[in-house]
This record gives structure tokens, sequence and C-alpha cells, in this order.
């Protein structure tokens, strides 16, 4: 028997094998794009080594693809028929997986949460389990879950700088971003390779709306970024976000067309940064040229990969926009199917927010304002079930506010915008709506104030 980095059993006595396994959790962690090799590695050296196939299966579930399956399922066959002599640790960690396999992602997180309580140094599970929870909406569990355990962590344990990123992204997307701040900024100095840290801090200070401070991050950053795998484009996506809320343009479609958007990549979470981009340039009156066009080829080819929600809902926003009605049908249709013929979270998840919000996203690219108004009103405090952060679901409130602006529902939308600028008052685009809603509304002398506070933000 061996033993991983911070001491934990691993049922192999085929130490080329333990080793393997360490380098993969170490360079998964770091979304180094050569993980795949490390983990052909494990599995070369011992091939009844029963974590190996459990680890080849969480990281293919990482690519939130019902695509990958058949070859997950693969891995759950080969973890338990390799586990009989596994430690009670291992075969709970299988026991996750094949929920995951199955679609019961609560079921997946309560054993991580017992693996937890018992074995707090288990990164794997912690790293899995949190990105679980990120994917359900439970936000305050992000942070919880590593509160927990973090004390049973000190910098002589190998990976303590990635359990502090963990922790600093549950702390923001708790809204505690004083701490968030401090413990992703250390964990950056533990691992400048840390990734997921980065991102933490880079989501606080969207958050604050420290738009200068943020691209200051970003940019000392990214020369580390070029051997990492498409996690790398949502840190890219960030960056033009801030660009985007003073103004810039020109410099958000430069990143858009060189690191955001890889033509023609299915990757879930270029999917999700390329259409949300597009979708708030088009909200502030953005031409965007044909790039609308090029993504709804990539994602009209993806309907009926049910991976995950928030992912469709982004797919749909690319057949809308460029006008892919049928497509857009289609894609309803296969939710509609999949939601009555399965019993798992995604299905769950599909009658409640996936489906309403693909009808709203299709009302707006048809320009049916007030049913896209209407549905996101009254789903609203539904979309967290579908995952993702703060910063990412705030598409579809600035989709809600569009919606009613371009229905002319001018009250609502004066009201939205007031709600707006004193939540987030950093976005210049957020002042100069508000400031044409007071002057619709007649309100003069509100409308001037609104473009001068504008003009704070504006790098024009």
């Amino acid at each position: 028997m061996a033993i991983d980095e911070r001491g934990l059993p691993l049922t192999t006595d085929n130490d080329a094998a333990a080793a393997a396994y360490n380098t993969t959790v170490w360079r998964s962690l770091e979304y180094r794009a050569d993980t795949v090799d490390h983990m052909q590695q494990v599995l070369d050296a011992d091939p009844e080594f029963a974590m190996g196939h459990c680890l080849k299966g969480l990281l293919l579930t990482g690519f939130q693809s019902t695509r990958m399956r058949a070859a997950v399922g693969e891995c759950v066959t080969a973890a338990e028929a390799a586990s009989r002599h596994a430690t009670s640790r291992e075969k709970a960690n299988i026991a996750a997986l094949r929920a995951m396999y199955e679609g019961n992602r609560r079921k997946a997180c309560d054993i991580w949460e017992d693996i937890l309580v018992h074995h707090p140094t288990d990164l794997l599970a912690l790293r899995h389990l949190t990105h679980a929870l990120f994917w359900s909406g439970r936000s305050f569990e992000l942070r919880d879950a590593v509160a927990r355990g973090v004390r049973a962590w000190d910098e002589s344990v190998p990976g303590y700088g990635f359990v502090l990123g963990m922790y600093s992204f549950g702390l923001e997307e708790s809204a505690e971003y004083g701490r968030a701040e401090e413990k992703g900024k250390r964990a950056v100095e533990l691992n400048r390779d840390d990734l997921w840290a980065v991102h933490a801090v880079a989501h606080v200070l969207e958050m604050q709306g420290r738009l200068a401070d943020g691209i200051e991050w970003l940019t000392e950053s990214g020369p580390d970024w070029a051997d990492r795998n498409p996690f790398k484009s949502h840190l890219w996506w960030h960056l033009a976000l801030y660009h985007l809320e003073r103004g810039e343009f020109e410099r958000v479609f430069k990143l858009y067309d060189l690191a955001v958007r890889t033509k023609g990549s299915d990757f879930y979470i270029e999917i999700q940064n390329a259409s949300a981009m597009l979708w708030r340039l088009d909200f502030l009156g953005v031409d965007v040229g044909d790039r609308w066009s090029e993504l709804a080829d990539t994602c009209e080819s993806r309907i009926g990969d049910m991976g995950l929600g928030f992912t469709t809902t982004h797919d749909m926003m690319a057949l809308a926009m460029a006008g892919r009605f049928d497509a857009a049908d289609r894609l309803l249709e296969a939710l509609r199917d999949y939601a009555g013929s399965h019993d798992d979270y995604a299905s769950a998840t599909m009658q409640s927010v996936t489906i309403p919000l693909c009808e709203a996203v299709r009302a707006y690219g048809s320009k049916d304002y007030g049913r896209a108004r209407e549905i996101l009103a009254e789903r609203r405090d539904d979309i967290i079930l579908n995952g993702a952060s703060h910063a990412q679901r705030d598409v579809f409130a600035q989709a809600l506010i569009e919606s009613a602006l371009r229905g002319g529902e001018m009250d609502l939308a004066r009201a939205l915008l007031s709600a707006r600028v004193e939540e987030k008052p950093h976005g210049c685009g957020s002042w100069l709506k508000y400031a044409d809603t007071l002057e619709k509304t007649g309100d003069a002398d509100g409308a001037a104030t609104a473009r001068a506070e504008a003009a704070k933000y504006s790098v024009h």
C-alpha cells in the first residue's frame, strides 16, 4: 500500500502509479493541459489501481458533458471491480463517482462531505465536492465545506494553497470579500500557478467594482497561463468583463477573439464565456459582427448535450441571437424530452429553471420582450439552482433590465436600474441606461446626475 502526498493510504503496491497519481491530482488542480498524460501514466503503471480509475472518472466528469457518460461509466465499472481491497475512504470516493455518473449530484456531495469529516486532507474529495456544490448553486456551502476542515491544514501539508484558494472562492460567493481577498492572495503567494485562487480574487475585485485593480491582477498573472486547459479562457473573460464595464469595447473584442473564444470549441466554459460576453455587448448596443453566427454553429451541434443547465441556457443565447429559431425550438424540445424521461438533478432543474430561462432567451431573441421580461422576473429567485457564480448569473439580471427597456416598460426599467446602480455603481453602461430612462420618465435633473456618474467610470 502506498500513500498520497498528504499521508492518506492508496491501495496500490506500485510506486510509479502512486507518484503519477499525486502528480495528476496536482496538475489537475492547476488546470494543466498535460493532466491527461499524467493520468494515463497512473493506469499504465497499475491497471488494477482502483483510485486511478476513480480519478480518471472524476476528471472526465469535469467536461460537464453527457457525451462523456459512457467513458465515465467505464471508469466506475473498473474502479468498483478493482476496489475489493481498497480502503473505506477509497470506496467512498468511488461511490461518489457512481453517484455523479447516475446524475445524483446531491448524493455525491453527501458522500464527499462524510469523507471529509473523517479525512479532512482528502484533497481530491474536497475539490470535487466544491465543484459539485458550485454547479448546484449552493454558495454558502462552498465556504462551509472548506471551513469545516481547514484547521486540519497548514503550510506543512502539500496542497494547503489549493485549500485556501477554494476557501477564498467560497467566502467571495458568501459576500465576505475582505477575507476572500486575504485567503486568495495568500494562496497565490504559496503557489502562483493556482488558477482557482487567481480566479477567486478576480471575483472579489469584480464584485467590489475595483476594475483597475482587476485588470492589473489578471494582466500580471496572464503570462503564466499558456500551458493551461480551457479554464484559462474564463480568466480572460473576467479581464474582458472589467474592460466592458469601463466601456473599452475594442479591448473587449480583442480579448474575445484572441483568448475568450476558440473558434469551433464546444467546451462548456468557452460556450458560457462567449455567449455571456456577446449578450452583454448587445445590451450596450454594441455591434458584435458575425460572432453570434460562428458561436451558433457550435451551439447547434451541441443540441442534446445535457451536461449543465447553465451551459444550455448559453447555447440558447447563441441560437436565439443568431436568429436560428428552428434550432432553438429543437433545443427546447430536447430539454423537455430529457426532463420527462430522466430522474436526476439535471432533469429536476430543467423543469424549474433551465427550460423557462431558455424560453425567456428565445423570446428575447425574437423581440418578444414582454414575454422575456415576464419569465425572467418570475424565475429570478430560482436561477441560482442552475449553478455558476454571482458574476456569471448577473447576465440574467441584465437581461431582465434590457427586456423591460426594449419592451417599453419604462417605470419598471427605471426601478430596476435604480437598484442596479446602487448595487453595482461601477458600470458606466448602467449609469447611461439609467440616465436615458430617467429622461424618458420626465426626470431631467436625475438624468444629468446619472450621466455625471457614468463619466466617473468611463475611461473615455
